[in-house]
């Protein structure tokens, strides 16, 4: 059995944060927060573990949705 897996959390949330500056990750005791900035404000996601916080902070970065939309609308 390895060392469990909060051992690494500090250096994985210094990774982390220095890879996508507009993530800020905090530990609040019996859970992690991450604020997500965007162009149109924040997104903020609360999870137990580290890892489940850095994917959904991942996969709520803003993406090209609305050119796509309107595109699309555009040949209607």
């Amino acid at each position: 059995m390895g060392e469990p897996e909060y051992v690494d959390q500090v250096p994985r949330r210094e990774a982390y944060e220095a890879a996508h500056p507009d993530v800020e990750i905090t530990y609040l005791g019996s859970y992690w927060k991450a604020v997500v900035t965007e162009e149109r404000g924040q997104i903020v996601i609360t999870r137990y573990e580290l890892k489940d916080v850095q994917g959904q902070a991942g996969s709520a970065r803003p993406r090209a949705v609305w050119p796509t939309i309107f595109a699309w609308m555009d040949k209607r």
